[in-house]
């Protein structure tokens, strides 16, 4: 899976606040982040919180880059996140009321608006009623109807959502139907996803939202949208079918349907992968891939008998533990100046614009790793990157895995050339000779860093 980095963040989300606007007796939060040209509301899907959607880098990714080329204006829906939670069950009319009054608030006369999920069918509502206050319609994940008919065949049935919805009440607090969601998801979007499900609703009121979108259907509306639409799904998507995503915009006059690999229903997970897409569609530019060549230390870390340990503990041990890793190895990076490119399962691969700060921070994550029973071993080497929409490439990134590959137990490996940047810094070195790294033309000679 890839992961979109947590370099280049700003503090524009950090400081933004957090208003209130009124629709009828409910107070809306909202939050207004990006400086681009035009107006875009962003419809969430089933549940969303305004402060925890930063805290998640791959979402912070998807949301800064919504504002990179547009004004992004977000809220939490009435009944979930920073919004008002009323007893009664909430209509799309009434949602839809929500949504003007939120770009009120905001002086938006005319806005895009983009629907992922539960949130596309409000969007498609919006789109039709008022054309005039919508300037394009982007749908991704979308569907019609949610209960199954003879002539709208890819919904679940009413049982079927029934039980859905009592499942979902018995996970909310744990797993809270990331499975279906995201099914390839790794331990940190596990946690921020329970975390944020849990902020954002209660249980009760988790199994009332499904009560209440069980019984949307907005196919008589697909005809009437005449504002220019597109509409995304990924062909694997488990929550709703891509043939949805095509019903809509066959449904649509003049929509285009764009079908994307992959079988994630969230926005997150490869958000690249939809980001390109709307910000052609709005802008009419699609972004170029312009590589930038930088000079970085590259640090690459894993858990030594990872698997063996996983074993031994049990899924449930294995998850906490690991959690704590990531936590620990992320702290360590904010500490050192460390920017995370990359993480698949117990590794990490970061980079630092200093070589001394890598190679300090390598070893301080080895021996805070080490009190939690776990053994770490890391390669740095440093050298010429080449960053390209968030993911680095080229032979010093290669290089800098092979070392790791090279490391035991403990170890902290570096290469020549890192080890020469660092003269002076007090940093120490015991020289483990020439080593012949695969895919590496010459012999490299490495050195095990100590404090």
């Amino acid at each position: 899976m890839a992961l979109a980095p947590q370099g280049g963040r700003t503090i524009e989300p950090v400081e933004a606040p957090i208003r209130y606007a009124k629709s009828g007796d409910v107070n809306i939060a909202y939050q207004v982040t990006g400086d681009g040209p035009l107006d875009l509301v962003l419809v969430p899907g089933f549940v969303s919180h305004l402060e925890l959607d930063w805290e998640e880098p791959r979402s912070e990714h998807f949301l800064s880059r919504l504002g990179r080329f547009a004004r992004l204006i977000r809220f939490d829906k009435r009944g979930t996140g920073l919004s008002d939670r009323p007893g009664d069950l909430p209509d799309l009319e009434t949602r839809m009321d929500d949504v003007r009054a939120v770009m009120d608030a905001v002086g938006s006369d005319s806005a895009a608006l983009f629907g992922y999920s539960e949130g596309a069918p409000l969007s498609i509502m919006f789109a039709a009623t008022y054309p005039e206050r919508t300037r394009a319609l982007v749908v991704y994940g979308g569907y019609a109807k949610r209960i199954r008919t003879d002539d709208y065949p890819w919904a679940p049935t009413a049982e079927e959502r029934r039980a859905y919805a009592e499942q979902l009440e018995r996970e909310w607090g744990t797993e809270a139907d990331l499975g279906t969601m995201a099914p390839h998801a790794d331990a940190a979007l596990r946690r921020w996803w329970a975390a944020r499900a849990r902020a954002a609703a209660s249980p009760g009121a988790a199994r009332a939202l499904i009560a209440m979108n069980s019984l949307v259907d907005v196919r008589d509306l697909l005809p009437v949208v005449s504002v220019p639409t597109l509409v995304m799904h990924r062909s694997g998507d488990r929550d709703s079918r891509p043939e949805e995503g095509r019903y809509i915009a066959d449904q649509i006059p003049g929509a285009r349907f764009v079908e994307i690999p992959g079988e994630d229903h969230l926005v997150w997970i490869d958000p690249d992968q939809i980001l390109d897409e709307v910000e052609e569609f709005l802008t009419g530019v699609r972004p170029q891939a312009a590589p930038s060549r930088v000079l970085a230390t590259i640090l690459f870390t894993d858990v030594v008998g990872s698997t063996d340990t996983a074993a031994a503990l049990g899924d449930r041990a294995w998850t906490d533990l690991l959690a704590a890793h990531h936590m620990t190895v992320r702290r360590e990076l904010r500490h050192f100046g460390g920017e995370e490119v990359n993480t698949a399962g117990d590794g990490f691969l970061a980079l630092f614009d200093g070589p001394a700060r890598a190679v300090r921070c390598a070893l301080s994550i080895r021996d805070q790793i080490a009190d939690l029973g776990l053994e770490l071993r890391a390669g740095l080497h440093t050298g010429e990157v080449e960053r390209t929409n968030g993911s680095v490439s080229g032979i010093a990134v290669h290089l800098a895995a092979r070392v790791s590959a090279e490391a035991a137990a403990g170890e902290v490996l570096v290469t020549s050339t890192t080890r020469d940047l660092v003269f002076g810094s007090g940093l120490s070195f015991a020289d483990r000779g020439e080593r012949t790294l695969k895919g590496i033309e010459e012999p490299r000679r490495l050195y095990a860093a100590a404090g």
